[in-house]
């Protein structure tokens, strides 16, 4: 059941806010779904950054937009996602995505660490357009994760609500520590 599944919202979510021909940032590359899928919104006037620190993830991600005709969208960065604003000018940005945790299949003593998502979340916010979301799917389970979720659960508790919405989505009736969807909207 597709509709059930956390990504498949976040990608719903997503498009129902993405300017036709925007501006978009993947944080956290990995396999490339969510490179893909912003360069399907930004279409051949938009245009997509995609972060991750692992040569690995940049090669499935190459191959995934070459495979599907929209290599020449995005930009894929080899450094971390807490530097986005060397190559994003404050206030650019419609769309940023974050997927937190580890490449999947991957190495899972790689993964995204608390002081540095916290750091990418709170550059990416500075980077974010007025009018602009942000997605982060929050996974906390397994062997990595739970003090990044409290970190930066804590970290999106302090926004100031005149400056920005957050919304944040649970399973109520999974175990497994299942992902969560987190939406931030900058007013």
């Amino acid at each position: 059941m597709k509709q059930s599944q956390v990504t498949f919202w976040c990608h719903e979510i997503i498009r129902s806010q993405a300017p036709e021909g925007g501006f978009y940032i993947d944080g956290t590359m990995g396999k490339g779904r969510d490179t893909l899928f912003l360069c399907e919104l930004a279409g051949e006037a938009g245009r997509v950054l995609a972060f991750d620190i692992q040569e690995e993830a940049l090669r499935y991600t190459e191959k995934l937009l070459r495979d599907n005709g929209v290599r020449d969208r995005a930009e894929l960065i080899l450094d971390g996602h807490e530097h986005m604003e060397r190559y994003a000018g404050e206030g650019t940005a419609d769309v940023i995505c974050f997927n937190f945790g580890y490449l999947p299949g991957g190495d899972h003593g790689i993964a995204t660490k608390p002081d540095t998502s916290v750091a990418a979340v709170e550059k990416g916010l500075s980077v974010l357009k007025s009018g602009g979301m942000m997605s982060l799917l929050i996974y906390s389970g397994g062997d990595t994760g739970f003090a990044e979720k409290e970190a930066l659960l804590s970290y999106l508790r302090t926004l100031p609500a005149k400056k920005f919405t957050v919304i944040a989505n649970e399973y109520w009736n999974r175990g497994n520590c299942p992902p969560m969807a987190v939406f931030v909207f900058k007013k």
